[in-house]
């Protein structure tokens, strides 16, 4: 007994949900103006206009009320969009010369295009104070379809010469489930179906050009429309050149300071290379709070400011070489000692080849006078002499000859040695300052003629 009437009670309330659904329909009909009623009456939104009669052409175009953000570490831009579409339905078609401004709460009732945003990694419809839609119906079965959107689109950047690089991103608009057999896209009016671009201001960027493009995505389950709007961004670089470029050149300018210093005063020197090193790596490293940590790029600012450390540090080396050579030789008399030292030591090694030279050519003319006749021992044996030195001679006369060129090689060697050592010392090491005084700007300047030439024109 107990289960028929639960049955019974859930029969019963069944059927008056139902009833209660007829008449809710009833009423909203009533609400509906009779045009309305009229063209809604056997209206299908799940089917597509031209069902069986060829692709629907949907035309779009863009007006773009904000880019709010660029980011550079995300490789993404967030903009908010008005979008339009455009396509005809035969089965909205009334007789009439004005248009029909509808509710956007009524566009349920209708069949849409299934459009998104490819590479969208975030997007929404704005809903106050209501769902910001429109729609718009004309006579002749045309509708207007618009939304407000919100969205955040991935744009991929090449950063090699951040900051004075340039970006193009893109908005691609796609239709979901509708391939071209049963949807075409088309760009309303060319390349004029986007607007706002021209009273659009960023914070670091200029918008250079842009333009629209029509084609086909290719995927497994078929060919898709695409509408693909393109614009080129340009960096504005005077906020990096008060932020980065002139601090980083005023600090490479600041360490050549030390060279007009005394290279008694130790500590003002060092105290000028140190501080500078530590401010130009503090500068390096706020210059790349803002960027990628995790890519492979090599950027323009990065480049700058490596030769700008470079110099620095090659500065503080600077000191550090000029201070060793004034440990060695504290004044230049010594170095002119040294000179006058190296002077008699060349002019002693000539003695000593002059002196060999004339032995060696008294050797030779003894040898070549004719030899003494013998002379009869005392014995009265003639033939019986005793023996004479020139036996000996030749071998004597040949040793000098092949010391002689032996000691002339070695010299010869020597003063190539002492020539080259000669070259490498520093005879006063206040030189090192006058020389650096004009070499590290020069140099400065060179490297920066190449740097901007390189970054802008190539």
């Amino acid at each position: 007994m107990t289960f028929f009437s639960s049955l019974f009670a859930l029969l019963f309330i069944s059927r008056f949900l139902e009833n209660s659904l007829l008449s809710a329909e009833v009423k909203e009909g009533e609400i509906l103006p009779p045009t309305i009623q009229k063209l809604m009456k056997g209206y299908n939104k799940y089917l597509r206009p031209f069902f069986d009669n060829g692709p629907v052409t949907v035309g779009m175009s863009l007006d773009i009320a904000s880019i709010d953000t660029i980011s550079e570490i995300n490789m993404d831009y967030t903009a908010t969009i008005f979008l339009r579409q455009r396509w005809t339905d035969e089965r909205l078609v009334f007789e009439g010369n004005k248009s029909l401004s509808l509710d956007g709460r009524l566009v349920e009732l209708l069949w849409v295009p299934d459009t998104f945003i490819v590479d969208s990694k975030k997007s929404f419809l704005h809903d106050i104070t209501v769902e910001n839609r429109l729609i718009r119906i004309f006579p002749n079965g045309t509708v207007l379809y618009a939304l407000r959107i919100t969205t955040t689109v991935a744009c991929n950047m090449d950063l090699t010469k951040y900051p004075m690089d340039k970006q193009t991103c893109t908005l691609q608009l796609e239709s979901w489930g509708y391939n071209v057999n049963d949807v075409m896209f088309y760009w309303a009016r060319g390349n004029d179906s986007v607007s706002g671009l021209d009273t659009l201001r960023l914070a670091q960027y200029t918008i250079e050009d842009h333009y629209t493009s029509e084609s086909e995505a290719v995927y497994e389950t078929g060919n898709y429309p695409k509408l693909i709007f393109h614009f080129e961004l340009k960096r504005s670089i005077l906020y990096f050149i008060l932020e980065t470029y002139v601090p980083s050149s005023l600090l490479v300018v600041l360490s050549w300071v030390s060279f007009w210093i005394s290279q008694s005063s130790v500590p003002a020197r060092i105290c000028i290379g140190v501080t500078t090193v530590l401010t130009m790596t503090t500068l390096m490293m706020g210059a790349r709070t803002s960027l990628p940590n995790a890519n492979c790029f090599i950027k323009a600012i990065d480049v700058y400011l490596g030769i700008c450390f470079s110099f620095i540090f090659g500065a503080l080396i600077e000191y550090a070489v000029a201070h060793f050579c004034t440990l060695h030789h504290p004044d230049c008399n010594n170095a002119l000692m040294y000179g006058h030292h190296m002077h008699e030591c060349e002019e002693e090694m000539n003695g000593i080849v002059t002196t060999i030279a004339s032995n060696s050519s008294r050797l030779k003319r003894r040898k070549d006078s004719p030899a003494p006749a013998p002379t009869p021992a005392a014995g009265g044996e003639p033939g019986l002499a005793p023996s004479s030195p020139t036996t000996s001679e030749p071998k004597t006369a040949e040793a000098p000859a092949e010391l002689l060129s032996r000691c002339a090689k070695n010299i010869s060697i020597l003063r190539k040695i002492l020539k080259s050592i000669n070259c490498c010392h520093v005879e006063n090491p206040h030189y090192i300052d006058n020389y650096s005084r004009l070499t590290f700007p020069l140099s400065f300047i060179l490297v920066n003629l190449l740097y901007w030439t390189y970054y802008l024109y190539f």
